[in-house]
């Protein structure tokens, strides 16, 4: 391994836990946080790790924590709101990114605002790597594959059984999300929409549309794809529902200092890095990622089924992974990448394996 692991945002639910999943692996990150008490303490019961204190509200000390050859690994969200220090950290020192968000304008402007920049310096981002998106990636380009090139469009949806409560920064994030626009890449391109806009049934399920990376990486591999969908399935009888919150937050925000406004609501009611389910709660949560890729005429040509452990310690679990890989040499390329064209996809597929979500065909 050539490069540090420098973790941000350690202390928070899902830093700890991606940050005890480093150590299990073998890793030594240096841990980074606001609360030095905080990331001291944890520092110390993962077995002497370095640390460091660092705070998005003074991006020097963002800026302080990596150098030329590191990694950056961001938990600390709502990315909307907190997470440009860190990105431009990474790539004005020249070390690899990677961050758990699942915030669609943030990993908008991963791709497109910041990837240029990133490929001139030669490090590459990987944003939305956990559960939020890597194993809908997985499971769309094996779909495409088995599918050939008849295959045109592919529908990706999530679901998660028996699921706890969300995790503070979860709420955090999902807060602001109605009230932002959202994309579909539609007819080859990417297409700004809402989120919720939409709602697909995956074999009677209720699924609500949304913005992730699945969007702007599954062409790379597929040249023939003109549509790319994305589809979260976690609100059950309620996405129906939730599709006309959707609509009235869309109208509304037109409105002057509306956004703003729910914004600042957000920020003052609903607090990130509140905790999360218990290791008892999450073990009872089981993740299904359904990829369905069809013909020009709606035709489905194959269906890949994904399953496995919980989204929370899969999360940290694939950040760990993801990390160890980059600061080891193991990207392909630089820029904005996909989980896919960041890895390939065989050793993608043993990584989200390693992580807990493996293929199920029964």
């Amino acid at each position: 391994m050539t490069g540090r692991i420098v973790l941000f945002g350690a202390t928070g639910y899902t830093g700890e836990l991606t940050a005890r999943a480093l150590v299990a692996r073998g890793a030594t990150p240096v841990l980074a946080a606001r609360s030095q008490a905080r990331v001291e303490a944890l520092a110390a019961e993962l077995g002497g790790l370095d640390f460091a204190v660092a705070d998005v509200e003074r991006p020097a000390t963002v800026r302080a924590l990596v150098q030329a050859g590191d990694v950056l690994v961001s938990t600390v969200g709502p990315f909307v709101r907190w997470g440009d220090p860190a990105l431009r950290a990474a790539i004005d020192a020249r070390a690899h990114y990677l961050d758990s968000t699942g915030e669609p304008p943030f990993i908008r402007a991963v791709f497109e605002h910041h990837s240029a920049s990133a490929a001139a310096a030669g490090v590459g981002l990987l944003t939305a790597f956990g559960y939020d998106y890597v194993p809908g990636n997985l499971a769309g380009a094996l779909a495409l594959r088995e599918a050939g090139e008849r295959a045109v469009s592919v529908d990706v949806g999530y679901f998660v059984g028996g699921a706890a409560q969300p995790s503070g920064g979860t709420r955090a994030s999902a807060v602001g999300l109605l009230a932002e626009p959202a994309y579909v890449f539609a007819g080859g391109r990417i297409v700004t929409q809402r989120t919720a806009r939409s709602v697909h049934s995956f074999d009677g399920r209720p699924a609500v549309s949304v913005g992730a990376t699945e969007q702007f990486a599954l062409a790379r591999g597929h040249p023939g794809l003109r549509d790319a969908r994305v589809w979260l399935g976690w609100f059950g009888s309620a996405a129906r529902p939730l599709q006309a919150v959707s609509a009235a937050t869309a109208l509304a925000t037109k409105l002057p200092g509306v956004r703003g406004a729910i914004g600042s609501v957000a920020g003052r009611f609903v607090k990130g890095s509140t905790g999360g389910p218990d290791a008892a709660a999450r073990a009872r949560a089981r993740s299904e990622i359904v990829a369905v890729a069809s013909d020009a005429a709606g035709a489905r040509l194959s269906t890949v089924r994904l399953e496995g452990d919980n989204p929370y310690d899969f999360t940290g679990a694939m950040l760990a992974w993801g990390a160890m890989q980059a600061a080891g040499g193991g990207l392909r390329g630089s820029g904005a990448l996909g989980p896919v064209d960041a890895f390939g996809l065989a050793e993608l597929q043993a990584g989200v394996a390693d992580a807990g979500i493996a293929r199920h065909d029964g």
